[in-house]
């Protein structure tokens, strides 16, 4: 999309110059967008030069910064958005198409990937229009699977096991959902990365992977650059599974009245509270996630405890990928079990 402002084409040949060094102007593919970047981002496909659907650049950014005392500062309007964190930097989205960057001192292009290709990514998507999830994505066999789960319930180690299984990486972290058909969404391509725990990454080889080095000693888990299993196109969003953790693998439907919270609860952009839906987004978000809540089977999984048992969840999902509903014998009680 083209800022309303002025052409975007203006910035392309603009290098910009950032604490005396000229930067090097990239483009990348994520979430089917051309990316023009002055942060170096190998997390992304590359690709040839091209007008860009967004702009990432690096320069000075004329809003309030975070201190010691108050680590970060947020703002949301209807046309531009600013994240800024003490410790990383500032980051402000502007005309659904440019990110701005104020890097904090000292500060490297690996570290302000983390939060880019995250929260500051998934509001801009979520500002062109897509549903964004804090989730992660696998395509078994042409069908979506999307894992939903508080923080530690096993999204990306079961993510990581389908993907030993031989299935493709859709994203990891933000899931982006096209509800062009609102009757029919899409699960939108991010980028070949996933981030695991050092032991789910001992237990569970990701084959043609490369561990990355670790982004900060606060950060615990690893980026895994993925070199294959990873699909480039849309997929059907077929199941919706989230995870807790149990004594065995299970699958149980939830009802209607459970499946909306439980979208609307994982939303990416309710990591921000309420003042990041301003405007017409309040309305709209809503509709987009009665719309998931309508069209995708919304489900409970159970994941054993212990990674040695990661195999058994797997299994149940790619059964009921493959039949489409729940075994006939378990039809009433709508649960599955291995």
């Amino acid at each position: 999309m083209i800022p309303r402002n002025q052409p975007l084409a203006m910035h392309l040949d603009d290098p910009h110059r950032h604490g005396g060094m000229m930067r090097e102007r990239r483009y990348y593919r994520a979430y089917g967008l051309i990316v023009a970047s002055d942060v170096a981002l190998p997390e992304l496909e590359p690709t040839e030069p091209a007008c860009p659907d967004i702009l990432i650049a690096i320069g000075t950014i004329d809003m309030p910064k975070p201190s010691p005392e108050v680590a970060t500062v947020f703002r949301f309007e209807p046309d531009r958005q600013y994240l800024a964190w003490h410790a990383v930097g500032a980051f402000l989205i502007s005309d659904f198409s440019r990110i701005d960057i104020e890097p904090a001192p000292g500060v490297d292009d690996a570290l302000l990937a983390f939060p880019l290709l995250g929260p500051v990514m998934a509001l801009l998507l979520h500002q062109r229009g897509l549903l964004v999830l804090h989730a992660s994505a696998i395509a078994v066999t042409g069908n979506g699977a999307i894992f939903m789960g508080d923080k530690g319930a096993g999204k990306s180690t079961t993510a990581s096991a389908l993907i030993r299984a031989g299935h493709d990486l859709l994203t990891d972290d933000v899931v982006a959902l096209d509800l062009t058909s609102p009757d029919a969404p899409m699960i939108v391509p991010g980028f070949p990365q996933i981030k695991l725990a050092a032991d789910a990454a001992a237990a569970i080889s990701l084959g043609r992977a490369e561990a990355r080095p670790q982004v900060h000693p606060a950060i615990e888990k690893m980026q895994h650059r993925l070199h294959g299993n990873f699909s480039g196109s849309m997929v059907p969003a077929t199941r919706i599974y989230v995870l807790q953790r149990g004594q065995k693998a299970g699958i149980t439907a939830l009802p209607g009245i459970a499946a909306l919270p439980a979208i609307i609860k994982f939303s990416y952009v309710r990591r921000f509270g309420r003042a990041a839906l301003s405007g017409d987004f309040a309305a709209l978000h809503f509709r987009q996630c009665s719309a998931i809540a309508n069209h995708v089977g919304v489900f409970r999984l159970e994941v054993p405890t212990g990674l040695d048992r990661i195999g058994e969840a797997v299994e149940l999902i790619e059964t009921d990928l493959a039949t489409g509903n729940l075994a006939t014998g378990d039809l009433a009680t709508g649960r599955r079990q291995r």
